[in-house]
């Protein structure tokens, strides 16, 4: 079947489903663009990797559940677009209640008649596979030679085989590109503040951007070895750590020999690399992000970010100024999770300041501004990194955490952080 057949199965009035980012149909879903027909067509995805000229149509609305910089510009831009919030895993019993009618997806070219999910199982494997087998509904998968043929655990097998879907298209489309950021200064001094609270036998679990990617690069030269990693996303950071010998997986668990994962996302060499690499495992969203299954993981060590901390632990890491930003993803199940093992630990890192109008801003703050949204609440919040040091909160007093952020704050506003920590938070 051609993209431009498999766009005429769309009705103007539908339902529609598509995996987080990388597990995205890009060439359909560019292709679906080039009908104007729409009435009411309710798609449903997040993270979007391209600027898709469908969700700008009318009769068009887009339903998110994580942000990134298309889905800020199409908000920007007045299309209909809404944010869902929602943990990652729970996404997939939200899929199975909505039932969309078309559920599409990326893949690798077929092996034996055989379909790999590619780089993503997500919240919405379980939905392709309970659509491939609903003569009412029609799954669509997209496959190019440039997306891996990866691998799953039984009984999750992470592939498909032809005979269940009802469309298969084939392009050219390559992975989402995402480049390495250059860490800053801070971010750098950050790292290694991250890096003194791992140890050889830890399992590990990053995210993106210049933090956790220097985190692994440290991790890959240093003298340490004998990691785990349990992680939501696999990521060039994680790979390099691969590469360098460092991973044995002698986690504990279930998941011992292998790394779980449940999408990819990096540079090109980072899917050359994961092509038929069984090093690495794709399973749903709702057991890799499981807080119990993360917490039987040897010595585990969580790295993830935020764009301010209030003086009583409160995270925000989606949201600026009550304005969605990114999304909930995994963050609190990566945070809640080390807390059910005394030996785990939780690391929240990000910069002391930001700019705002060209006026340096502290991230951490005496209260939040109105309307800012908490991703994580305070009673799971383990430890908090700035560039000026460690504040470990777990089991300290109200009072005593107020203080503890405050001296890891920028100097420039310690006295004022200080002065309003006496007042609020409160016992």
């Amino acid at each position: 079947m051609t993209i431009s057949e498999a766009v005429a199965i769309v009705r103007p009035t539908d339902t529609l489903a598509v995996p987080l980012g990388p597990g995205v149909p890009g060439g359909f879903m560019h292709a679906l663009g080039d009908r104007d027909d729409y009435v009411d067509l309710q798609i449903s995805g997040a993270l979007m990797p391209d600027l898709y000229a469908v969700l700008t149509k009318p009769g068009v609305h887009y339903r998110s559940g994580f942000f990134g910089p298309a889905e800020r510009f199409l908000r920007d831009a007045g299309s209909s677009i809404d944010f869902v919030p929602a943990d990652f895993r729970r996404f997939a019993p939200i899929l199975e209640r909505m039932r969309p009618r078309i559920m599409a997806t990326a893949g690798s070219l077929p092996v034996d008649g055989w379909v790999s999910l590619s780089v993503h199982a997500g919240a919405t494997v379980d939905e392709i596979h309970r659509a491939s087998a609903d003569p009412e509904r029609i799954l669509l998968v997209e496959v190019s030679e440039h997306f891996p043929r990866t691998f799953g655990v039984a009984p999750h097998e992470h592939r498909i085989h032809v005979d269940a879907i009802d469309c298969l298209v084939e392009s050219d489309r390559t992975p989402l590109n995402l480049a390495d950021t250059e860490p800053t200064e801070a971010e750098r001094t950050i790292a290694d503040i991250a890096v003194s609270f791992i140890h050889s036998g830890s399992t590990l679990q990053t995210g993106i951007g210049g933090i956790p990617n220097q985190i692994a690069l440290s991790l890959a030269a240093s003298d340490m070895g004998d990691f785990g990693v349990h992680s939501e996303m696999f990521t060039t950071g994680l790979m390099r750590l691969h590469q360098a010998g460092k991973v044995t997986n002698k986690k504990g668990t279930e998941f011992d020999g292998f790394s779980p994962t449940t999408f990819a996302a990096g540079i090109p060499e980072l899917y050359t690399w994961l092509h038929n690499n069984d090093a690495v495992r794709f399973l749903p969203v709702r057991i890799v992000n499981s807080p119990e299954l993360i917490a039987k993981n040897r010595n585990m060590v969580t790295i993830n970010g935020a764009l301010a901390v209030d003086l009583a632990g409160q995270v925000v890491a989606d949201t600026i100024g009550g304005t969605q930003f990114s999304g909930v993803g995994g963050h609190e199940d990566f945070v809640s999770g080390p807390g059910l093992d005394s030996s785990d630990r939780s690391l929240i890192c990000l910069p002391s300041t930001t700019m705002v109008n060209g006026i340096l801003t502290s991230r951490i703050m005496g209260i939040l501004p109105s309307g800012s949204v908490v991703s994580t609440p305070r009673h799971q919040v383990d430890t908090i990194i700035t560039e000026f040091g460690v504040a470990e909160l777990e089991g300290r007093t109200i009072r005593e955490r107020a203080h503890a952020l405050a001296a890891i704050a920028h100097p420039q506003f310690r006295d004022e952080l200080l002065a309003s920590g006496e007042s609020w938070p409160q016992d």
